[in-house]
């Protein structure tokens, strides 16, 4: 990561510039606000440490200007500064300041703050690329509207349901939530490799058809299963291949492409299953109409143990207003 480093005192910049650079990351330096300012605008960096008493523009002033410029590329800021008075610090973080280090600051403290900044741009990232990703494979269905923002709302809508029952599983908590709203898109991120002529053809498919169709799960899997291996310890990467190769799983093992069964299944995948269908219900199609609510939730009792995991159904009956809600917030046009 490229950072800058804006501080008026050349022993304290060029000691901070080679304590980031050990750290692995390339720095860009400024002795002033007004110098860190015409720097940080024409390479937009995503992470600036500051002095806060500088001449001419001070800390704060540069602080201000990139949030007022940042638009949606966020920067990451750092403070460093030599006060502690709890307003000095509040009026620091209103100007929008993210963090603040101690002058005079060790390398330990250092290391730790923009680690944290890293981790939130990282976060940015994930859910950037995350939905475009999905938004790349749904652009080649030209029927799916606003598809992928209802899954997201959905699946979360179902984990929140499931959470707040009575004897909720134990992988359910806030961090699964959090997940499987920002990695639900990806269900079907498969299909990019499905060719034109079954993605795109305008009716059922038959059953050769219908057997290259339900490669993208395997696909979709295999697609993030590298990025996986490179990132292992990353929660929502596990999650998303779970959910890309298993959301056509049936909780009776009669769906594909592993037959898995009861709670073989990823829960993850269990809720976007119920999910995924219900939209499609509910979606007009060139070879079906749209089903009103109450028949969609029909169909999915008639699959209440079956296809459908209960638990995950109990959760649906118990949230089934704010489905209703949710598909009239992204109804396709």
């Amino acid at each position: 990561m490229k950072i800058l480093i804006a501080d008026d005192e050349l022993v304290s910049r060029k000691k901070m510039e080679k304590l980031i650079q050990n750290l692995g990351h390339e720095t860009l330096t400024a002795k002033d606000g007004g110098e860190a300012w015409e720097t940080w605008n024409e390479e937009r960096m995503k992470m600036v440490i500051t002095d806060w008493v500088m001449p001419g523009m001070d800390g704060l002033e540069l602080c201000r200007k990139i949030r007022e410029s940042e638009g949606s590329q966020y920067t990451y800021i750092i403070m460093v500064t030599s006060k502690s008075n709890i307003n000095d610090i509040v009026t620091g973080i209103d100007t929008g300041a993210d963090d603040f280090i101690s002058k005079p600051f060790i390398k330990e403290e250092l290391l730790v703050r923009i680690r944290a900044g890293e981790r939130l741009l990282g976060i940015e990232t994930r859910d950037i690329v995350i939905f475009s990703m999905a938004k790349l494979a749904e652009s080649r269905d030209p029927e799916t509207g606003y598809h992928l923002e209802r899954i997201q709302y959905y699946t979360k809508t179902l984990a929140e349901a499931i959470a707040g029952s009575e004897n909720p599983p134990d992988e359910i908590d806030r961090l699964f939530i959090e997940n499987i709203f920002y990695t639900s898109p990806l269900h079907d991120i498969g299909k990019i490799g499905t060719p034109d002529f079954v993605l795109l053809k305008p009716g059922r498919l038959d059953d050769k058809e219908f057997e290259i169709m339900k490669n993208h799960s395997r696909l979709g899997f295999e697609t993030i299963n590298e990025a996986l291996q490179r990132y292992p310890t990353a929660d929502y990467l596990k999650m998303s291949a779970e959910i890309a190769l298993s959301h056509h799983e049936k909780y009776d093992g009669s769906g594909y492409p592993e037959g898995l069964k009861g709670k073989a299944i990823p829960l993850a995948a269990r809720i976007v299953a119920l999910a995924d269908v219900y939209d499609a219900l509910v979606s007009k199609r060139v070879y079906k109409d749209a089903f009103l609510h109450d028949m969609a939730k029909a169909l999915i009792l008639q699959g209440n143990g079956s296809h459908f995991d209960p638990m995950v159904v109990e959760a649906f009956l118990t949230s089934e207003k704010k489905f209703v809600q949710i598909y009239e917030r992204f109804k396709e046009q």
